[in-house]
């Protein structure tokens, strides 16, 4: 669960984006970036907290602190619990009348809860190729087993079972392959991301954002009430050289073994 300095982290670096566009009042229009690591997130919460009136709060620690046990919750009760800690955060780092955007990848997990906590939220899910995600997964080695350390919410990399992992899966988890543990990943969050409802949820494919910049800021603009510009020029300066990479970096049994834990998934969304 989220510690003081879980939120004085978070507080400090929303302040430091907040301090520059000071808005009154207070915006319940808040924007849940969700997806897998490694599929946008990142880059797709900053081009949205660029829009003027908009702020992005980053990944707030205490709330991916906090998912873990808030994800085995009753709706109502996680739905609470988040709203409190967002709230916290917005208003001490001075973001109370700015609409937020927040981007940590775990919320996919408890998005029903994140978008009853903000009744006036929206999602965007950033999607990306499994197969690419796998690759930059592995080099991450979050999830290999040879990987040591935790994360800035003091989650501990490894290949130990995440709270995502089905449960009468637990045991399998920790045995399986690196590259599987990835694909597994890519899988379960991509699953729970795609579990709201259209009307609160627009999916943003990665390789859109290379191919289609514009009609692709267009859209979200359009789905978030907001004005395009800010997102055209946000959108135009992306740049990926790595789309298709697990054509050469992927060996034929990494790529059976992500194939098996997630090929009808790949083949649903027309990857494969």
């Amino acid at each position: 669960m989220p510690t003081l300095r879980d939120y004085g982290a978070a507080t400090a670096r929303v302040a430091r984006r907040a301090v520059k566009r000071p808005r009154l009042g207070h915006d319940e229009r808040v924007v849940f970036v969700i997806g897998c690591p490694r599929s946008g997130t990142t880059f797709v919460g900053r081009a949205l907290g660029s829009q003027p009136g908009f702020v992005d709060l980053g990944e707030v620690t205490p709330w991916k602190a906090a998912l873990p046990a808030l994800a085995m919750r009753p709706v109502g009760e996680s739905a609470q619990e988040l709203r409190r800690i967002l709230e916290r955060v917005r208003l001490l780092g001075l973001a109370y009348g700015l609409r937020g955007v927040e981007q940590t990848p775990e919320t996919s997990h408890v998005l029903e809860a994140a978008l009853a906590a903000y009744p006036e939220g929206l999602a965007v899910h950033s999607l990306r190729d499994g197969r690419d995600v796998v690759c930059s997964l592995l080099d991450r080695g979050w999830l290999s087993a040879d990987r040591s350390g935790a994360d800035d919410a003091a989650q501990a990399y490894g290949p130990h079972a995440r709270f995502w992992v089905e449960p009468e899966r637990r045991d399998e988890f920790p045995r399986v392959s690196d590259a599987r543990r990835c694909a597994w990943a890519w899988r379960r969050y991509v699953e729970a991301a795609r579990s709201a409802s259209p009307t609160r949820a627009l999916e943003l494919r990665y390789e859109r954002l290379a191919a289609d910049p514009g009609g692709a800021a267009n859209e979200l603009a359009v789905f978030l009430h907001s004005e395009p510009a800010a997102l055209h020029a946000a959108f135009d300066a992306f740049r990926d050289t790595s789309i298709g990479r697990w054509q050469r970096d992927l060996v034929p049994e990494q790529l059976a073994d992500v194939e098996t834990e997630a090929g009808a998934l790949l083949a649903e969304l027309g990857y494969i």
